[in-house]
């Protein structure tokens, strides 16, 4: 089964995880899901300040700079992976360096 582990953390505390330590975690985790083939992509997002949220009312597109919610901890990054439990997506989203500092929100992709 394919899951989308959503990772996300208070921005201002990203570089505790960027550093040279945790470029190396990162690099490791990601070694180790591409050896055993269960990793189908993975791409961080650049900070909440450049996204631009877009909805449609009565016909008319509105958009604003920035996220929608106005929350301390923002999506950073993503990863799709597959394996055949959720138990499995646990042990990987568990591993991934962000969770020092933030958290990884796991859900199963529907399937095509």
């Amino acid at each position: 089964m394919r899951y989308l582990l959503m990772i996300s953390a208070d921005e201002s505390q990203v570089d505790e995880v960027v550093g040279e330590d945790g470029v190396r975690a990162f690099t490791a985790w990601m070694d180790d899901l591409v050896e055993r083939g269960v990793i189908l992509a993975h791409e961080g997002l650049r900070p909440s300040r450049t996204a631009t949220t877009v909805r449609v009312r009565d016909n008319e597109v509105l958009l604003t700079d920035g996220p929608y919610l106005e929350v301390r901890d923002q999506i950073g990054g993503f990863a799709i992976v597959d394996v055949p439990t959720l138990e499995e997506a646990v042990r990987i989203a568990a591993a991934h360096p962000a969770c020092g500092v933030g958290q990884v929100e796991i859900r199963p992709l529907r399937e095509p």
